[in-house]
């Protein structure tokens, strides 16, 4: 099993130096390695379009001002840290679960749009997306928070890759439920903590709820939920659930990353298991198990 972090670093450059009619056309070459993450779409996907309604960096203004993030993400070392961590990780993960199999893994570090209010200031600059077998798509802005937790952040979304590969966990759409989202983004945090510590290891946006009980108790009710255009309220909060066209059902902002934590922490302190031996453990067992030990 091979991770190979693509060099967007110079790709982006070429991007936003180029004329404005040219750089459509220089984005889709940048994204087209990434282009099986959406196999199961209906159709043929436009990626900058997905770039787009992902809060992808823009091709139309704040030229400068994406440069100059670029220029941050290389002087910190971002592709090489994101590399190593990954590599790191996958060994610990082997060591744990010597059987894994998986395919190789491409990984898309790419930069976040400025000017997207919700993006910047509701997903507090930074998004990721691993669940798709074989990719790892991670938009960031630079903020200090973000460059801080790169390697966290980067071995979160593994965890989620792993989970659902051929072999692992089946995400079915017909059938999956919040519960599963939830328990996937508690297991990812605990990975990342597991590496990094609690500090820099869980996801920034369930933090402000880790201890509130009123929230914990009201994603408990979604647990069953089916049917995935409902999970954003449930497992990321109204706000997102609101931008995204989907119902809000009164979480706040990363409510079900930190009911997600609760549970698979209480799970884990009750089988004596690290994150990483707990790759694949099923979504109902975790939560039986986390609320039976008062999770």
């Amino acid at each position: 099993m091979t991770i190979t972090v693509l060099d967007t670093c110079s790709a982006m450059r070429r991007v936003l130096r180029a004329p404005a009619g040219e750089r459509a056309d220089l984005l889709r070459a940048m994204l087209d390695p990434m282009s099986g993450m959406y196999r199961y779409f209906p159709g043929e996907v436009d990626l900058v379009a997905m770039h787009r309604m992902g809060s992808g960096f823009p091709l139309d203004r704040d030229e400068d001002r994406c440069l100059d993030a670029v220029e941050t993400l290389e002087r910190a070392g971002a592709w090489e840290r994101v590399q190593a961590a990954l590599d790191s990780a996958l060994a610990v993960q082997l060591e744990a679960t010597p059987d894994l199999r998986a395919p190789d893994i491409t990984v898309l570090l790419v930069l976040g749009d400025p000017g997207d209010a919700h993006f910047v200031d509701h997903s507090l600059g930074v998004t990721g997306n691993g669940g798709m077998s074989g990719y790892v798509l991670i938009t960031l802005w630079p903020f200090p928070e973000n460059v801080d937790r790169l390697e966290a952040t980067a071995v979160h979304e593994l965890n989620h890759n792993l989970r659902y590969s051929p072999g692992g966990v089946v995400w079915d759409p017909a059938t999956v439920t919040v519960g599963e989202h939830v328990v996937s983004e508690g297991l990812a945090d605990a990975f990342a903590r597991q590496l990094y510590g609690d500090e820099l290891g869980h996801t920034r946006i369930g933090v402000p709820h880790l201890h509130d009980d009123a929230v914990f108790e009201k994603v408990l009710t979604g647990l069953d939920v089916t049917g995935m255009h409902n999970f954003t309220a449930w497992v990321h909060g109204d706000r997102h659930a609101e931008r995204f066209g989907a119902t809000p059902v009164g979480l706040p902002t990363g409510a079900g990353y930190a009911a997600g934590n609760r549970l698979v922490d209480a799970y884990l302190a009750a089988t004596g298991q690290t994150a990483a031996q707990a790759l694949h453990a099923a979504r109902a067992d975790v939560i039986a198990t986390a609320l039976r030990h008062g999770g």
